[in-house]
């Protein structure tokens, strides 16, 4: 267990609080015991809400939020959550084909702008159709008058057996198969003042992080017992959920950031200097 008293100002550390961060996240909380760090824990939303605003110093955030605010952060390397193929949590569920949604009535999560940006792409740049598009909680909503529902984290693992839909479009595996790369959901994103002022701290929490990403990743069985209830879902089956999902940012990784990130730029959804990537990377 990782313990050190301080009496300065915490830093704080933001944490995606769905199942898909949880080899990260338990670790986190079983071993890390830090007064100078504080965790807050929330859905991506609001953590790209809280980092943007300096509500946190670092943290778990969409790529998307990156993106779109490249002026004020850096990306710690060794740190994403990504897929390479099929994630089992980011969903369009559809009563239709994709390439027969044009003008068609699509319900959005409001929980993800990445996965948000990433449906948009995959159905008007590589399907050629422009749905109508409407936000709100996939969860509460009968969807009568919707032909499809994006749905992303839990909220998609609760569904995808619901067998309301005929079809279940997975976003990684599309991405996957038309770019040839794995998709980057979320980075671990950094304020540009905190790695001036506290670059010392930001080092020993990088380090922390990557550990635990090891560490979880690891002992998955152990961390699905904990992690299974709260959807709920079987203890093997969160074993093949977590099993595909990869918490490095590996050179092609960083690739198809940059290829997510260009199709932003040219929708004029984020600013140009987006690409390239800026980069925090700790040598210890």
């Amino acid at each position: 267990m990782h313990t050190k008293n301080s009496k300065s100002s915490p830093a704080r550390i933001g944490m995606v609080n769905y199942i898909n961060v949880a080899p990260i996240h338990e670790k986190w909380k079983a071993t890390v015991r830090r007064d100078d760090w504080q965790l807050v824990e929330a859905p991506p939303a609001v953590l790209n809400r809280k980092l943007a605003d300096g509500q946190v110093d670092l943290g778990f955030v969409s790529s998307y939020e990156y993106g779109a605010h490249p002026e004020k952060y850096k990306i710690l390397s060794g740190l994403s959550i990504s897929a390479n193929g099929p994630v089992g949590s980011v969903f369009l569920f559809s009563h239709l084909p994709m390439d027969q949604l044009d003008k068609a009535r699509v319900l959005l999560s409001s929980q993800s702008e990445t996965s948000v940006s990433l449906v948009k792409i995959i159905l008007e740049e590589f399907y050629k159709v422009r749905p109508q598009y409407e936000t709100g909680d996939v969860l509460s909503t009968k969807h009568k008058d919707f032909k499809a529902v994006l749905a992303i984290g839990d909220d998609a693992l609760r569904l995808v057996d619901s067998s309301v839909y005929l079809y279940e479009f997975d976003l990684g595996d599309i991405w996957k198969r038309e770019t040839g790369l794995p998709f980057v959901f979320a980075v671990c994103a950094v304020r540009e003042e905190f790695c001036t002022e506290h670059p010392e701290k930001l080092v020993d929490i990088h380090r922390e992080l990557l550990r635990c990403r090891d560490e979880g990743k690891n002992d998955l069985k152990s961390i699905c017992a904990l992690a299974a209830p709260r959807i709920p879902m079987t203890e093997k089956r969160c074993f093949e959920y977590l099993s595909a999902i990869e918490y490095d940012l590996s050179g092609q990784k960083r690739k198809a950031l940059e290829i997510f990130f260009e199709y932003l730029i040219k929708r004029g959804d984020i600013p140009n200097n987006a690409v390239p990537l800026k980069i925090f990377a700790n040598l210890f």
